[in-house]
C-alpha cells in the first residue's frame, strides 16, 4: 500500500478481449523505483514482454499503457502530460509519446495512477472509465470517423461535456503505422504510431470521468512553490511573446540558424519562411489561444482561415513540427494550407511528423525519377503543391491509392521502394522531426542514439551547440545529449511539460523540490536522474532484445552524405569519424558494451 502522498496505489486493467477489468494494488516500491508516468509505461510493458515474449505489435498481445505522472494534476505549471506507450508498430521496438491537455488529469481524478489495456474488442468500442465503474462499450456507429465528430457524440451520448476522450480517427482504424492519438480537438499523442495500436484492439475511444482529489502530501509547501514558479515565469521577459505565437516562433529561429527542414531536408533555409512564420499567423489568422492544464504558457493557437480557397479552416494549431513538415520541407508557402493540412492530420488522426516527413520523401523521389507516374497513380507531385499533398494526407489516412504504401510508413515504404532510401529520414524505423543535425553533431547523436527513434523530444541539443559554437568539445556534447535524455525521462515520469525548462529557462531543482512536498519525502535532482536512467538503459534493453543494434544507432544517410546548400550553415555535413567517436564514447559513459547493451538486473529472457 502506498503511505504518502503523490499515489492512488492503483493500476487499472482492461482486457478488451471479453471486457472484464481489475484494479492491481502496489506497494511503495514501484513508485521509488519507477516514479511514474513513462516510468510505470515502461515497467508494464518490460513485465508484459517477460510474460509474453516476442508478439505482432498489431496483435493483441501489444499492452497498451497510459501513465500519467505523480505531479499531473498537480497545482503547478504545466502539469496536463500524459504518456501512451506500447510496442510500436512502426518501428517494431518500445515506443511511448505523450499528450498534454486534461486527459491524464482527468485519469488520475478517477483514482488510477495508470491504465493497462490487454487484448482485443470483437467490434469496435469504446473504454469508458466513470471513477471505480469501468465498461466497455461498442460503437459501431462510430467507425470511419474523425476525431471531432467522434468526441462529440460520446459525450452526448454519455450526456456529459465535462468529460475527457482520447480517440483515433480513420488512420487509427485503418492500422496507419503513424497514427496519432487525440484528445480535447488537437492534443495529441502523435508518435511511434500509438494511435495504431488502439485501432488494432478495435478501440475506438478512451473515456474518462473523474471526481476524486488527488493524494499531496504538504499541500502548503506545494502552494508556496507553485505561487513562486507562477510569479517567476509572468515575470519573465519572453512570457507575452510566448503567448502570442508559442512554438510557432521557432519558424525564424531554426531558419535562421540553418536547421528548417526544407525540401524534404535537402536543404535548411527557406526562402519563403516569413509566409509561414508566427507572426504571418498572428497577422492573419490567429483567433485566440488555449493552453493545457495549469499552463501559464497558452502555446496552443487556434486559427481561422479568413480566405482563399481553405477559408473556413479553424484548427488548434499549427505548433514548429507541423508548419515545417507540412511547410517549409514540402515547399508550401500559403499558411493556409498548412492550417487545412493541420486540420485534417487532427480529425482523421495523422501523426503530422510522419506525415510532412514520407510525402517529402515521395516528391523528391519522383523529382528524381526514382518513383514513376504509375507509382503515383497517374497524378504527379511537386514541390509546394498543396491541394495533391492534402489529397495524399486523406489517402494515407484512408490506406488508398498510393496513400496504402506510405501507411506503412518508413520501414514499408523502403521495403517497397528499396530506391528510397537516401531520401526516408528515419532512424529505426521512425520518421526525423524538423530539426536538421548536419550543422550540430550532438543533434545527431540525440537522433542517432534515441530510444525510439529519431525525436526531439528525447534530447533537443542542436540550439545549445550551435549557441557554443566550433569551440565545444565531443565530450561536452555526449554529455548534453545523455543529460537530455535522462532529464526529459524525467519530465514524462512526473507528468509534467518541459517547455517551461527549455523555453523560459526555468529550473530543473523546481520539480525534485515539488515533487518531495507531493510525496512527503526529500529527493534530490541527481538522485530522480539515476532513477530516469535506469529507464533509459530498460528501454534499449528492450530495443535491443526486439532488434535493435549499433547499425541503428546513426541519423539519417543524408547527414553525412548530403551538404547543406544554403544559409549559415552552407556546406556542412556531419563528420562520420567525430560521429563514430561520439558515439563510443556515449557508450562507455553509459556503461554499455561497445555494441550498445546495457547490463541491467532483470534483463529480458525471452
Amino acid at each position: 500500500m502506498i503511505k504518502k502522498g503523490g499515489y492512488f496505489g492503483r493500476l487499472l486493467h482492461v482486457d478488451m478481449t471479453d471486457g472484464g477489468s481489475r484494479v492491481e494494488e502496489y506497494d511503495e516500491s514501484l513508485a521509488e523505483q519507477f516514479i511514474g508516468g513513462r516510468g510505470f509505461a515502461v515497467k508494464l510493458i518490460w513485465d508484459n514482454l517477460q510474460k509474453k515474449g516476442r508478439f505482432d505489435p498489431l496483435g493483441g498481445d501489444n499492452l497498451l499503457v497510459v501513465a500519467p505522472g505523480p505531479l499531473t494534476g498537480v497545482y503547478m505549471p504545466s502539469s496536463g502530460k500524459n504518456s501512451f506507450a506500447a510496442i510500436s508498430p512502426a518501428t517494431g521496438i518500445y515506443g511511448d509519446s505523450s499528450m498534454g491537455g486534461s486527459f491524464g488529469v482527468e485519469l488520475r481524478q478517477a483514482g488510477y495512477d495508470g491504465l493497462a489495456v490487454h487484448g482485443r474488442a470483437e467490434k469496435l468500442s469504446y473504454l469508458f472509465i466513470d471513477d471505480d465503474r469501468v465498461k466497455v462499450i461498442e460503437c459501431p456507429e462510430l467507425a470511419g470517423k474523425g476525431n471531432l465528430e467522434t468526441e462529440g457524440r460520446i459525450r452526448d451520448q454519455i450526456g456529459d461535456h465535462e468529460l475527457r476522450v482520447a480517440s483515433i480517427g480513420p488512420a487509427g482504424e485503418n492500422l496507419v503505422r503513424f497514427a496519432c492519438i487525440t484528445s480535447e480537438w488537437s492534443r495529441n499523442s502523435g508518435r511511434c504510431g500509438i494511435g495504431t495500436v488502439m485501432g488494432s484492439k478495435n478501440l475506438k475511444a478512451i473515456v474518462v470521468r473523474g471526481n476524486r482529489d488527488l493524494p499531496v502530501c504538504d499541500l502548503k509547501r506545494v502552494e508556496d512553490i507553485s505561487n513562486q514558479a507562477y510569479k517567476e515565469l509572468a515575470g519573465h521577459d519572453m512570457m507575452s511573446f510566448w503567448q502570442r505565437q508559442g512554438l510557432m516562433s521557432v519558424i525564424d529561429y531554426a531558419n535562421e540558424l540553418g536547421i528548417l527542414p526544407t525540401y524534404n531536408f535537402h536543404d535548411v533555409h527557406f526562402e519563403k519562411a516569413e509566409q509561414i512564420n508566427g507572426y504571418t499567423m498572428e497577422a492573419g489568422y490567429k483567433i485566440g489561444n488555449t493552453a493545457c492544464f495549469a499552463c501559464p504558457m497558452c502555446c496552443g493557437n487556434i486559427n481561422l482561415v479568413k480566405e482563399g480557397k481553405y477559408a473556413g479552416t479553424v484548427t488548434e494549431g499549427p505548433e514548429y513540427e507541423t508548419a515545417a513538415m507540412l511547410g517549409s520541407n514540402l515547399g508550401i508557402s500559403d499558411f493556409g494550407a498548412i492550417l487545412r493540412g493541420n486540420h485534417l492530420c487532427d480529425d482523421l488522426g495523422l501523426d503530422t511528423i510522419s506525415t510532412g516527413n514520407l510525402i517529402g520523401a515521395i516528391i523528391e523521389g519522383y523529382e528524381k525519377d526514382l518513383l514513376t507516374i504509375d507509382d503515383l497513380d497517374g497524378k504527379p507531385i511537386v514541390w509546394g503543391d498543396d491541394e495533391r499533398v492534402l489529397e495524399l494526407v486523406t489517402q494515407i489516412a484512408h490506406c488508398e491509392s498510393v496513400g496504402a504504401t506510405i501507411a506503412l510508413g518508413a520501414k514499408g515504404v523502403l521495403e517497397k521502394w528499396p530506391q528510397l532510401k537516401p531520401l526516408v529520414q528515419h532512424v529505426k524505423g521512425l520518421e526525423q522531426s524538423a530539426y536538421d543535425c548536419r550543422g550540430a553533431s550532438s543533434m545527431a547523436l540525440a537522433y542517432g542514439t534515441s530510444d525510439i527513434g529519431a525525436h526531439h523530444t528525447r534530447a533537443w541539443t542542436v540550439g545549445k551547440e550551435l549557441e557554443m559554437g566550433a569551440d565545444w568539445n565531443i565530450e561536452q556534447k555526449v554529455d548534453l545529449v545523455i543529460y537530455h535524455q535522462h532529464i526529459r525521462s524525467l519530465f514524462d515520469m512526473f507528468g509534467v511539460c518541459r517547455l517551461p525548462w527549455i523555453e523560459l529557462g526555468f529550473h530543473e531543482d523546481f520539480y525534485a523540490e515539488l515533487y518531495s512536498a507531493v510525496v512527503g519525502s526529500d529527493y534530490g535532482l541527481d538522485e530522480l536522474l539515476k532513477k530516469s536512467e535506469h529507464i533509459y538503459n530498460m528501454t534499449r534493453a528492450i530495443g535491443v532484445k526486439l532488434g535493435s543494434n549499433k547499425s541503428q544507432d546513426y541519423p539519417p544517410e543524408r547527414a553525412f552524405d548530403v551538404p547543406i546548400h544554403s544559409g549559415p550553415l552552407a556546406g556542412k555535413v556531419c563528420d562520420r569519424q567525430e560521429y563514430e567517436q561520439m558515439l563510443n564514447l556515449y557508450y562507455t559513459k553509459r556503461g554499455w558494451d561497445p555494441q550498445g547493451t546495457p547490463v541491467i538486473t532483470g534483463e529480458l529472457n525471452f
